[in-house]
């Protein structure tokens, strides 16, 4: 082989060997005071681009503010550049060109380094892209070099005055634009605020009616920023029923209807409007009626507003009826305020069998006005099936009491008894939330509360036990005027929303009408719950013990439902 062939033949290797067995775009680069070459493979123009800038922003950082390169070859999809450094700058010395005042402490100007002249820019475009300047840009004027420091002008171009423009939605989201709005926190005509998009983020990704799709955008034109969301609606309407049709012993020849039905709408219209229905009737003396209404963002204000209606039939023993207004704002993306008013009545059903008592019996007639106050704060890291987080649900309620002389009762058990006092009720729930590995979760959740007044009945008293309290006991088995309990559960998941389950409730109530006397209830057991797709089935086994329940597994509770989606 010839000499020329023989160094064609090495210059080709030498330019084509490090591209062989590479796919993409290839960049290859080297320092004007060395031969080495740096080579790197992209899946993109793009992409390279963006790390042929990255290169340039290193060296600056590294003091070589003046770094320029050029290129070798570009063909194909293969560019060679060479850089070169210049001089190094080592310190800085600023001063302040046409920045305002107030965007920076004078304190910051003088001879600084690199990292913190880096710092400052930062924390200055910062500032200036949450005050509607998202486009701002600075530079050096008057620039000097004297040994290894750079003295100049800092020069500032604010760029347009962004505003922001009305809200939209990247998907085919049932989602009013105008509640989003509102739920957002951002204002049509206030100052853009790229702080201010990513909080909305994370308002939205609380929502328990729809998921965020990736990051929110921001479209620009005509000096107006709209913010762009992509949403995916959730399944979170839920319907859980059973209808049983049985012989009415007490009235032969009808029929007995008996049964629940859980029915919750949320986001009716696509505006954060929820109906909440939940009946349950399982014989024929007992049973119950709750009714909740919400209308978010009422008169497109801040306000949400929400009223509730419940009504308990207790066998022959006394009825009970409840009517609630709630007035609730969001103060931040963690905290939910409510202010609330309910009036509660309450009345004996039996009309005979008094005679001869030398009391008041467990049961009374009495009406009681409350007015409360609830403050709710949610870490959860998503509202539905969360896996880490933090939350918790404080409210107090004061009224006053009044006990109605009931006429069915002989007069003199009330004498010298104080028919109007005041009355105050607590609660407390708390719920944490452990991920520790991709199979394994745990959690817990503690509830407490308290109710105070001189002259407390059993129709007063908190109602607890069942699934959603302390299982193994039958619903509403407990009347408690304190009480605290403690779950603990270990979470084994299969899936994402689908898990085994053991679990430990733990509690300890008080209930003034048996003597004061404190039962420590305490239940152990397993479950399931499956995700089906279209719903959610939940099993539960457990074995409880109380001062009134042996630990015995021919005692033992079976809570399941299947709540269906949709």
């Amino acid at each position: 082989m010839s000499n020329p062939t023989k160094w064609c033949f090495w210059i080709f290797l030498l330019y084509v060997h490090p591209l062989m067995g590479q796919e993409g775009y290839v960049l290859g680069w080297e320092l004007e005071t060395e031969k080495t070459v740096n080579w790197e493979t992209f899946n993109s123009e793009e992409a390279r681009v963006k790390g042929l800038d990255s290169l340039k922003q290193q060296f600056a950082l590294s003091g070589f503010l003046g770094s320029s390169w050029e290129k070798v070859y570009d063909q194909n999809d293969s560019l060679r550049v060479r850089f070169y450094l210049g001089p190094k700058v080592e310190t800085l010395q600023l001063k302040n060109g046409n920045l305002p005042s107030g965007l920076i402490s004078q304190s910051e100007w003088g001879v600084l380094s690199l990292d913190k002249y880096s710092l400052l820019v930062k924390d200055i475009l910062t500032k200036l892209e949450n005050t509607g300047h998202p486009f701002a840009s600075i530079r050096m004027d008057s620039v000097r070099l004297d040994s290894g420091r750079l003295s100049g002008k800092l020069m500032l171009d604010q760029g347009p005055l962004i505003l922001w423009d009305s809200i939209g939605i990247n998907s085919s989201s049932k989602t009013n634009p105008k509640y989003l709005q509102r739920l957002s926190g951002i204002e049509v005509g206030d100052v853009f605020s790229q702080r201010q998009l990513d909080e909305s983020a994370l308002r939205l990704s609380r929502s328990p009616y729809f998921e965020l799709q990736g990051k929110p955008q921001a479209i620009f034109r005509l000096q107006k920023a709209q913010p762009t969301f992509l949403l995916r609606e959730r399944n979170a309407n839920v319907i859980d029923g059973i209808i049983g049709l049985l012989p009415n012993e007490n009235d032969p020849g009808k029929v007995l209807v008996t049964g629940q039905l859980d029915l919750r709408l949320y986001h009716l219209g696509g505006r954060g409007r929820d109906v909440i229905l939940k009946w349950q009737r399982f014989n024929e003396q007992t049973q119950s009626l709750d009714l909740r209404v919400k209308e978010s963002f009422i008169f497109n204000s801040g306000i949400d507003l929400s009223g509730e209606f419940s009504l308990l039939k207790q066998d022959t023993s006394f009825i009970k009826r409840e009517l609630g207004l709630n007035v609730g704002f969001r103060a931040n993306q963690n905290f939910y305020l409510t202010f609330f008013t309910k009036r509660q009545a309450s009345d004996l059903l039996a009309s005979s069998g008094f005679q001869g008592l030398d009391r008041l019996p467990d049961f009374a007639d009495f009406r009681w006005n409350e007015y409360g106050i609830k403050l709710e704060g949610d870490w959860l890291d998503q509202p539905i099936f969360p896996r880490r987080g933090f939350r918790f649900g404080l409210d107090f309620a004061t009224g006053n009491k009044r006990i109605l002389q009931n006429t069915a009762l002989p007069e003199e058990l009330y004498e010298g008894l104080n028919l109007n006092t005041p009355q105050y009720a607590l609660q407390l729930d708390m719920e944490k939330h452990f991920f520790v590995k991709s199979f394994w979760g745990m959690f817990f959740r503690s509830a407490s509360g308290l109710i105070q007044n001189e002259n407390l009945f059993l129709n007063d008293l908190y109602r607890i036990g069942g699934l959603q309290s302390i299982r193994g006991f039958n619903e509403n088995n407990f009347f408690a005027s304190t009480y605290s309990y403690l779950t603990m559960e270990q979470r084994l998941f299969f899936d994402r929303e689908s898990y085994l389950l053991i679990f430990v409730d733990a509690g300890i109530l008080e209930n003034p009408n048996f003597g004061g006397r404190k039962d420590k209830p305490v239940a152990v057991g397993a479950g399931l719950n499956l995700d089906t797709g279209n719903g959610l089935f939940r099993f539960i086994y457990a074995v409880g013990k109380s001062n009134e329940q042996a630990f015995s597994l021919s005692l033992s509770k079976i809570h399941f439902g299947y709540l269906a989606r949709f």
